[in-house]
């Protein structure tokens, strides 16, 4: 039997949250949506199992056909803060000491329906971390932190590479576009892997919402309280991971 098109709008209901799947981009935007569907549980799932359940119930999902469409659903920006972007969590408005997020949304860019099975289950967990963790992140926290763990609960454990370097990632290495964006990436999703395997799962989330929570303290606060090291001992015992 052939699959029926996702409608411009349509609701899923995946356990006890409510999934919007919003087409504004034609057949592949509708593509997407399809296999988004077919995935969302699994995101959940990941998302749960690291973050808690306490999290909205009402997801949105956005799929844009065109970069014009892309930049109207993200609500404006420099095209080139998105380049090399397949997805984005975005939000209208944030009160972190309320803990309420407006208009939160995951907003997929145009071909992003290229991507393999993989890589979209990738990138839809990643997303939806962010979109669980928006209301309890503030807006000054370090990207690179929140990147690493949003992709600690993405991605599946596979080693790093010999020539993996334990320095940590800046923000700006993060929005730079280009090879230097892949590798800051891999730098903070590896940060984030190391205190995991190191300190349990368990502190990496308390690390997250000590370095980017409401009120968050300095890295190097959150280092020696959450991790009871300084940057210089983590980065020795960071190596020896790498290299071990």
């Amino acid at each position: 039997m052939p699959t029926r098109p996702i409608d411009t709008t349509q609701t899923l209901v995946v356990g006890d949250r409510a999934v919007r799947l919003v087409s504004v981009g034609g057949s592949g935007a509708e593509r997407l949506l399809s296999r988004v569907a077919a995935n969302i549980g699994a995101a959940i799932d990941k998302v749960v199992a690291f973050w808690g359940a306490d999290w909205p119930h009402e997801i949105s999902v956005v799929a844009a056909g065109s970069r014009e469409q892309f930049l109207v659903a993200v609500g404006g920006g420099p095209a080139s803060q998105w380049a090399d972007i397949a997805a984005v969590a975005v939000a209208d408005s944030v009160d972190p000491a309320r803990r309420v997020a407006v208009g939160q949304r995951i907003v997929f860019a145009p071909g992003a329906d290229n991507m393999s099975d993989d890589a979209l289950r990738i990138v839809l967990a990643h997303e939806l971390f962010h979109y669980a963790a928006r209301a309890d992140s503030a807006l000054d926290a370090p990207q690179w932190v929140t990147e690493g763990v949003a992709d600690f609960v993405a991605r599946p454990n596979t080693a790093p590479p010999a020539e993996a370097a334990p320095s940590l990632p800046s923000d700006t290495d993060l929005n730079t576009p280009g090879p230097q964006r892949s590798q800051a990436y891999d730098r903070a999703w590896w940060f984030a892997r190391f205190v995991a395997d190191s300190y349990g799962t368990a502190t990496l989330r308390a690390f997250y919402l000590s370095a980017c929570g409401v009120g968050h303290s300095e890295l190097a606060t959150a280092l020696r309280d959450v991790l009871g090291t300084d940057a210089a001992g983590l980065l020795v015992r960071w190596n020896h991971w790498l290299t071990g």
